[in-house]
């Protein structure tokens, strides 16, 4: 019985009493004033014509009859502490030992088919720690919602058309001396996305000066959208533009494998132009109002901003594309929830992307939500832009903190580093933006995640010497001790209870779709243990059997836990 169970008995209990349906919230207090905590009375008693404190004395006789509660007490003004008994935790003990991996596990999305969105990177330009941290976050949502029942769809979008696309190219040309293929060969392929990047960046900084660049990059832009349009690989311009996305893309495959990121689909917004095309010029008139040879969206009337989404040469904006990616991934999945990460950047744009489909699609749009993202700052909070150069490389950023690893902690081992990585970006809460700092990464000290991967490398220690168990044991070999219902010690008791609240810390996590809680819980259970095992020999102690049972459910919720946000777990370092 978990705290929905609890909450479900308050209020049968309420029911008889009063004869009112209400829906229980518990929360949790301080340990030593109780296990459970509610206001039901404070808010019942307005209706009752009593005060809070009449109405909880009421009831805490009757809450003290659930199964499981030792006690229920009168705090303050009327809430309502309830206190478990010993028995309630150790069957929570057993729970986890018997559920082991699937501990911890929800039917909140049950038979729900979900698209998550995330990383996005645009070909034509190189990958920098922005994208990374969208891909690690974005893995611990999808990996929340997955865990919650749902069939989740992993998807990317990225711009293979565009202006950045033919500034890009217009560059090359430049160095080229025209539309010539012969020397693209010649680009080593561990060169080739800093190259293209180069490009980017040189043919950006001479559109914004050089107004025959910006005419030249005008006309190439439209070019490059008939090559796309028609499949053209045979011309020059078709043959270097086909080459350079496949580079881009083979980049992008490298990438995600060496981060253990993987996808079900890449959409590139030359596909979604059509669709969204289409959609827009259906809804002239209903959604979309024609001016000055543009077609935009009055979003001023929603108290939004007007944004184009065909612009004067005819040409798809970025809002165009997106809802045309909106379109093609509801034919795809016929989704039920269709989530989306993105910079804080692309706030205001997704609203009124999401508003203009509302008008002609509400059903698909009232089941998008758009999670954002703070960024990724290099040190002195100097904000990186892919357009000036002054980026932090993703790759970058792995190397150096395998090199951070690797100093600090004497280990060459790459899931320590990984999982330093993705804790050191998922225990921010989704919204803030982040100073990236290797040494803090690396840290075994303080909240990171190497700290929790040797918490659990030293429970699993504990495991193999426990002569409860076999010598090859460890938590995927739990102890199965007949002394289930034991009386705890007060250390005990601590660690039993920290334990029992996973369940309802990935509840809130998946809800609010929020993996920061899960790091937050993880890393006050490794304090919690360390408390335990500084007070409680385990080893030869004649509570060996209780002990060795409370190590092994801690370890397994430590490695359910880092398992949803994607670190891997050692054994040994």
């Amino acid at each position: 019985m978990g705290m929905d169970q609890i909450a479900a008995e308050v209020g049968k209990i309420v029911k008889d009493k009063f004869g009112t349906d209400l829906e229980i919230e518990l929360s949790r207090p301080e340990e030593q004033f109780g296990d459970y905590s509610t206001s039901v009375a404070m808010r019942l008693a307005p209706e009752l014509g009593k005060s809070p404190r009449e109405v909880a004395d009421s009831l805490v006789d009757k809450l003290g009859e659930i199964d499981g509660v030792a006690k229920a007490d009168v705090a303050g003004p009327g809430f309502i502490n309830i206190k478990m008994n010993d028995k309630y935790f150790a069957e929570g003990i057993k729970t986890v030992l018997d559920s082991k991996e699937d501990y911890g596990k929800t039917k909140q999305m049950a038979g729900q088919s979900v698209v998550v969105e995330y990383s996005d990177p645009n070909p034509f330009k190189v990958l920098h720690v922005g994208h990374l941290y969208t891909s690690m976050v974005g893995d611990a949502i999808a990996n929340l919602i997955e865990n919650a029942g749902a069939k989740v769809h992993r998807v990317n979008f990225g711009g293979d058309v565009g202006r950045h696309v033919a500034i890009t190219i217009w560059s090359i040309l430049q160095e080229f001396g025209g539309e010539k293929v012969d020397g693209l060969q010649e680009i080593e392929k561990s060169e080739r996305a800093n190259w293209l990047a180069s490009h980017y960046v040189s043919g950006t900084n001479k559109f914004a000066e050089d107004a025959t660049c910006q005419a030249e990059v005008q006309e190439l832009n439209k070019r490059i959208y008939e090559v796309v349009s028609s499949k053209d690989v045979a011309s020059p311009l078709g043959q270097i533009y086909w080459m350079t996305r496949g580079w881009s893309y083979e980049y992008f495959d490298e990438f995600y494998a060496r981060i253990g990121t993987k996808f079900e689909k890449y959409y590139p917004e030359s596909e979604t132009v059509e669709p969204g095309l289409e959609a827009v010029k259906e809804n002239i008139g209903k959604v979309f109002t024609a001016s000055e040879g543009a077609v935009v969206f009055n979003g001023e009337v929603h108290n939004l901003h007007t944004r184009v989404f065909i612009n004067s040469q005819g040409l798809p904006t970025y809002e165009t594309k997106d809802i045309g990616l909106v379109l093609m991934k509801w034919q795809d999945y016929n989704f039920d929830r269709s989530v989306i990460i993105t910079g804080n950047d692309q706030f205001e744009y997704m609203q009124v992307v999401t508003k203009a489909l509302e008008k002609f699609q509400p059903d698909l749009a009232a089941k998008t939500t758009h999670i954002t993202h703070g960024l990724v700052k290099m040190p002195g909070g100097v904000k990186m832009s892919s357009r000036l150069g002054n980026i932090l490389g993703a790759e970058d950023v792995i190397d150096m903190v395998d090199k951070a690893n690797t100093e600090a902690n004497e280990s060459q081992n790459t899931a320590v580093a990984h999982g330093a990585l993705r804790y050191g970006f998922t225990k921010y809460r989704i919204g803030t933006d982040i100073i990236f700092d290797p040494a803090e990464l690396v840290s075994l000290h303080g909240n990171s995640g190497p700290y929790l991967q040797y918490a659990f490398a030293r429970a699993n220690s504990i495991l193999q010497k426990s002569s409860v168990v076999s010598r090859q044991s460890s938590v995927d070999h739990a102890p199965n001790s007949d002394v289930r219902f034991p009386n705890y010690d007060s250390a005990e008791r601590s660690l039993a209870r920290k334990v029992s609240e996973y369940p309802e810390v990935i509840e809130k996590a998946t809800g609010e779709l929020m993996p920061h809680v899960i790091c937050t819980y993880l890393y006050e259970l490794a304090q919690q243990f360390n408390s335990f095992y500084e007070s409680s020999r385990i080893i030869g102690d004649d509570r060996q059997g209780v002990r060795t049972q409370l190590v092994a459910a801690y370890a397994q919720v430590l490695k359910n836990g880092l398992a949803l946000i994607g670190v891997e777990t050692i054994d040994q370092i």
